[in-house]
């Protein structure tokens, strides 16, 4: 049994860590959108920086995050390199996530604790 089946038996209300950092690497919307660009096809990062419209090196630590987490792979290409997904679950999983949105309608955004905030409530902040 793995280590995250093993502790889901012993405690199943206990978050698995693992599961957590995951969600976290995909809750900043930066890496999100990379990894929506990398679902695509592979990317260099000053396509990436055109599509997220964040400076270069903010592109490139979000990438080295992905890369570190094992989401992210990359190659070199002359004196560039190529970005993709690392795992083809994440497509699966990327897929899921639009699903569940599209099932929820626009209740996720409405959340009062992770939604959209709307202008009156950024006014009254």
């Amino acid at each position: 049994m793995k280590q995250t089946e093993t502790s889901l038996a012993a405690d199943p209300c206990a978050a698995p860590t693992a599961a957590v950092a995951l969600f976290r690497s995909l809750g900043d919307p930066a890496r999100l959108a990379i990894l929506r660009r990398l679902a695509e096809g592979e990317a260099r990062v000053t396509d990436l920086v055109t599509c997220v419209g964040l400076a270069q090196s903010t592109v490139s630590a979000h990438l080295s995050c992905l890369r570190e987490c094992g989401l992210v792979a990359s190659r070199p290409v002359g004196r560039a390199s190529l970005h993709s997904l690392a795992r083809p679950e994440l497509l699966d999983l990327l897929a899921a996530a639009e699903q569940l949105l599209a099932a929820t309608g626009e209740a996720v955004d409405l959340c009062p604790t992770y939604g959209i905030p709307s202008a009156t409530e950024e006014s009254t902040r």
